[in-house]
């Protein structure tokens, strides 16, 4: 199996202070997700809501990343777009950044047909000399890309490595595994089916409650790795309260509440997000606590 990317690899937020990026506290919070041994980033995903970043702020975060990483983990970004056009661009930076692979969500909204689909990917795929992950998350795009989709995708173009599987079916996720040759990678895209998809065949998880615990999270794929089963399912069980609590409203905005409660960004979202209801944010210290993170 190519290992490029594999184990807990956190898909991180953009803090923002006064509705800017705020690159301090970034590069501090790369720093502290490398030094307590997580496995990859991917700057620019979802849970760093580039759908509200200008494109030169999209670049400019790529660029943070990749700097203050200096090769120490891989560095996945962003780059997906439901303008196949602006897909190409965006991995196109994203390969003279100097990163290690890119994240290409599923068009969004457009709603194309599983051909349409594949034409996407093959585009980008032709213009972009770059290892690829694709990402299936039905939940946000409207679409859902189909096993025998991936499976053309990953024979016909080597540069796309892998996907991040996020539609919670473990049906699905290995069907995905059958239909792709046996180096191609499935990440997880839900903290919930982690373990779970590993079991059966997957990489790891892109992560989001990595962001605050990327200790555990890490600790919990090289148990898994090492064939350490129960000490994996333990940390499974251990770290499913705090994966709900990331969700009680729209992701990143728990993760953000909860890193700004842990002293670490300030919570800033931005518009269509909003801040936490003050019901979920003492709902969310309760959680924090039990875990002894604030």
């Amino acid at each position: 199996m190519n290992k490029l990317f594999h184990g807990a690899i956190t898909a991180l937020v953009t803090p923002f202070k006064n509705n800017k990026v705020d690159e301090q506290s970034y590069r501090a919070l790369i720093d502290s997700q490398i030094a307590q041994g997580i496995h990859g980033l991917v700057p620019c995903g979802s849970t760093g809501e580039s759908a509200t970043l200008s494109h030169k702020e999209h670049e400019e975060v790529i660029s943070i990343c990749i700097d203050q990483v200096r090769g120490r983990v891989p560095v996945l970004a962003g780059s997906g777009s439901n303008n196949t056009s602006e897909a190409v661009a965006l991995t196109q930076c994203a390969k003279k950044a100097g990163a290690d692979g890119a994240l290409l969500i599923t068009p969004y909204y457009n709603k194309p047909t599983q051909e349409g689909l594949y034409e996407h990917y093959a585009t980008v795929a032709r213009a972009c000399d770059i290892p690829m992950i694709l990402y299936n998350v039905p939940g946000r795009t409207g679409c859902n890309m189909l096993p025998p989709v991936l499976g053309r995708l990953a024979r016909d173009f080597p540069n796309i490595i892998g996907v991040k599987e996020a539609t919670g079916n473990l049906a699905q996720g290995s069907e995905v595994i059958e239909q792709c040759p046996k180096d191609f990678l499935v990440l997880s895209g839900d903290d919930f089916t982690a373990l779970p998809l590993m079991a059966i065949g997957g990489a790891g998880v892109i992560s989001v409650s990595s962001n605050i615990v990327p200790k555990k999270m890490a600790a919990m794929c090289n148990a898994f790795e090492a064939g350490k089963m129960a000490e994996a399912v333990a940390l499974h069980h251990e770290l499913f309260a705090l994966h709900k609590a990331m969700f009680i409203e729209t992701n990143p905005v728990p993760v953000k509440k909860a890193l700004e409660l842990m002293g670490q960004i300030q919570g800033q979202v931005r518009l269509p997000l909003v801040e936490m209801t003050e019901a979920h944010v003492e709902d969310l210290k309760k959680v924090l606590s039990a875990y002894q993170l604030i």
